[in-house]
């Protein structure tokens, strides 16, 4: 057996990628460039520079590296934020829709 001490559903997929995260919530779809840490089938981890509220809605679009595999498109909701720096803050993202 595996050692997964981490109490979730689904593993994590470690990340490093460029996303663009638009907020869906305000009447001018504001967008973001962000970083996505890391992924899983229910949730992402985004890095950005300022905090978004906790139940802002927002669709997040990962680009693929590969010409072959699609871009990723998911709609979901702030559900954590944690200020790492002054300029960094760590977004735990709930994904309620891939598209």
């Amino acid at each position: 057996m595996l050692n997964y001490d981490d109490n979730r559903d689904f593993y994590r997929m470690m990340l490093n990628s460029q996303v663009t995260v638009t907020i869906i919530d305000d009447e001018v779809n504001s967008t973001i460039q962000a970083t996505c840490r890391d992924l899983s089938a229910t949730g992402m981890a985004v890095e950005m520079p300022h905090p978004l509220e906790i139940g802002t809605a927002v669709r997040v679009h990962v680009e693929s590296a590969n010409s072959s595999i699609s871009a990723l498109d998911v709609k979901g909701k702030v559900v954590r934020v944690g200020q790492e720096s002054d300029e960094c803050y760590l977004l735990g993202i709930n994904i309620s829709e891939i598209d």
